[in-house]
């Protein structure tokens, strides 16, 4: 995965992914990515002061990394946040505007079936994408790869895979914004997989492996789940879609939802939660065999932590425990989903957004914001998200200064599950 390092905001260390080296592959479009995040740090304020925008700076701002080596232009890559970028090869620094990051948050709109593609750093909504080809496939959770590529869940059935990176998409024919919605497919889907399920709620990648070559994460899966009077978790192959493996969950009522809530650990096997109780599901991602767990704490969303720790989230958290297959849980305030911040940090929604400390489970800070969120996801800056479903808008947080900066024009945002790819990011630890 390579290494990771931290930066301090003044109340929380955030972990943010580096990429492995790679060594020469130097031309442009090699690297996997996506073209809206040119000169990240647009109008945001840094934790180290108040630098802005493109330059290079002295650690209070955005640092300018390496230049692209000689072969080539440098190619985009996935953002990696304030961190002075790795020499990559293939890649330049933040500010080259050859190979500048990106990262892109991508929230639900469950009241018309499409999904937006939302620059984390200059707030524009640069696509809008049917997340079905009969337009009503009510959207919920997305989950974003450590390439940048969505997958969007439709709660009616049927999982559709959205390139990043204008240039991976298959023509030119593909949205500009929550104005330009194109006709089913849009040129930049990648692939959609119908599913007969009555209800699909959970998808989140895997992590892959990492490819020195190429400069991406290769052999990307899939994992959801679906709920027809029993329950299947399903795992897909990242690249076609094309269903890999169906695992039928034994001895779980599945009610109506069946599994309400996904997420991998760092191992790549799946985790999976039912709405307000019932049962922790692990499938094992190598012999995809199963075992269940009586959920203690009533949740809504859920998340997995920097220690393989599992958490259920709403008014009381339950953190989990592979190891010793133990629970511990605590009052804490939330109302919906929770993410994890990469460091001792797991955000809740609500109004006011709460964080708890990982380690003693204790509420440690709280963000006003202007409406309920129902969601919360962190982008690679360390900015807390979420989105307003009533209000139709959402919200990025700076957890250090309180500043609130709003995204309008949103239909029933209802998404609350990994929707930057932080999460899949910090998996693993500091070390990791």
């Amino acid at each position: 995965m390579g290494t990771m390092r931290a930066r301090t905001t003044g109340l929380t260390t955030v972990a943010c992914t580096l990429m492995a080296a790679c060594v020469g592959c130097g031309g442009a479009g090699e690297g996997r990515g996506g073209a809206g995040g040119e000169g990240s740090g647009i109008g945001t304020i840094t934790a180290g002061g108040d630098d802005t925008g493109a330059g290079s700076s002295d650690g209070a701002g955005l640092d300018t990394g390496a230049e692209g080596n000689a072969d080539g232009p440098a190619a985009t890559k996935f953002d990696m946040g304030l961190q002075p970028d790795v020499s990559l090869g293939c890649g330049g620094g933040d500010n080259d505007a050859a190979g500048a990051d990106f990262s892109y948050i991508w929230i639900a709109n469950s009241a018309e079936s499409t999904v937006s593609k939302i620059n984390t750093d200059t707030l524009v909504e640069e696509g809008r994408y049917l997340t079905r080809p009969d337009s009503n496939g009510n959207p919920s959770r997305t989950s974003v790869n450590l390439n940048g590529d969505a997958v969007v869940a439709n709660r009616s059935g049927g999982v559709t895979m959205i390139f990043a990176r204008t240039d991976d998409c298959g023509g030119v024919n593909t949205s500009t914004g929550p104005g330009d919605v194109k006709p089913w497919p849009d040129d930049c889907v990648g692939w959609h997989t119908a599913m007969a399920y009555a209800s699909q709620r959970p998808v989140a990648w895997t992590r892959g492996e990492f490819d020195n070559a190429s400069c991406r994460y290769d052999n990307v899966k899939v994992w959801t789940s679906g709920a027809n009077g029993s329950i299947d978790v399903v795992l897909l192959d990242g690249e076609t879609g094309v269903i890999e493996q169906t695992v039928p969950i034994p001895g779980v009522d599945p009610g109506f939802y069946g599994i309400y809530g996904g997420a991998v650990d760092s191992r790549d096997n799946f985790w999976g939660t039912q709405l307000s109780g019932g049962q922790l599901v692990r499938v094992d991602r190598m012999n995809f065999g199963v075992q269940t767990w009586q959920t203690p704490a009533g949740g809504y969303g859920m998340a997995v932590d920097r220690n393989d720790r599992v958490w259920t989230c709403s008014a009381q958290v339950g953190r989990f425990d592979y190891p010793s297959q133990t629970w511990q849980t605590a009052n804490a305030g939330g109302s919906g989903g929770c993410m994890p911040d990469g460091g001792d940090l797991l955000w809740l929604a609500n109004a006011p957004m709460v964080a708890v400390d990982i380690n003693t489970m204790a509420v440690v800070q709280t963000l006003a914001v202007p409406n309920y969120v129902h969601g919360v996801s962190i982008d690679f800056n360390g900015y807390v998200w979420g989105p307003a479903i009533y209000a139709n808008e959402a919200y990025r947080v700076d957890p250090a200064t309180g500043q609130v900066d709003v995204v309008t024009g949103l239909n029933l945002p209802y998404t609350y599950s990994d929707m930057t790819g932080f999460g899949l990011s910090q998996l693993g630890g500091p070390s990791g």
